[in-house]
């Protein structure tokens, strides 16, 4: 098998928290490598049911099911034939097989500045948001999953978004691939 088939074949998990670029840098990625992209998300499942992630989010802090069902639907996509970049809060945990496992992160402030650039609303809303959300989540993900999403530094890739823009991310994930393959 040459090179070019490995990499059309590889799965690709990309993990951070709200803010550090997943989805974007998780899409652009797949999108270079030819590969599946999987972004199945809170927000996703809001959507499907007609609600929005300010509804949900309650409803998932009380039920587990919530959790359990977004991440056993995008990890059994993920698991399909073929090459994938799988993009969520939990996919290098979630997706152990994964052949690069990518952490983005990024200080509170530039996180709050982009979700606020993506969905609008007041400053300091969207920051005691984030803050109670990325508190929510981990606690969910360790009573779950016994996941602590703060733990990363296995992941193969730990990349600062602060300063680098999504298509620089991306040729360091290619490039980092590339390097495993070789």
């Amino acid at each position: 098998m040459s090179n070019s088939d490995t990499v059309k074949n590889a799965r690709i998990a990309i993990s951070g928290k709200s803010g550090c670029g997943n989805t974007t840098v998780s899409r652009m990625a797949a999108e270079k490598l030819g590969l599946r992209f999987i972004n199945f998300t809170f927000r996703s499942l809001a959507q499907e049911k007609g609600m929005s992630l300010a509804e949900v989010l309650p409803l998932a802090e009380k039920d587990d099911s919530w959790d359990k069902d977004v991440d056993s639907r995008q990890v059994a996509l993920a698991r399909e034939k073929g090459g994938c970049v799988l993009g969520s809060r939990l996919a290098i945990w979630m997706l152990p097989e994964a052949d690069l496992k990518v952490f983005l992160t990024a200080k509170s402030e530039t996180r709050v500045q982009r979700i606020l650039k993506r969905e609008g609303g007041d400053p300091r809303g969207v920051a005691e948001f984030t803050e109670k959300r990325d508190r929510q989540d981990r606690e969910r993900y360790i009573r779950i999953y016994n996941i602590d999403n703060n733990d990363y530094a296995f992941a193969d890739l730990v990349i600062d978004t602060d300063d680098i823009d999504p298509p620089a991310i991306c040729s360091l994930i290619v490039e980092k691939l590339k390097q495993k393959f070789s």
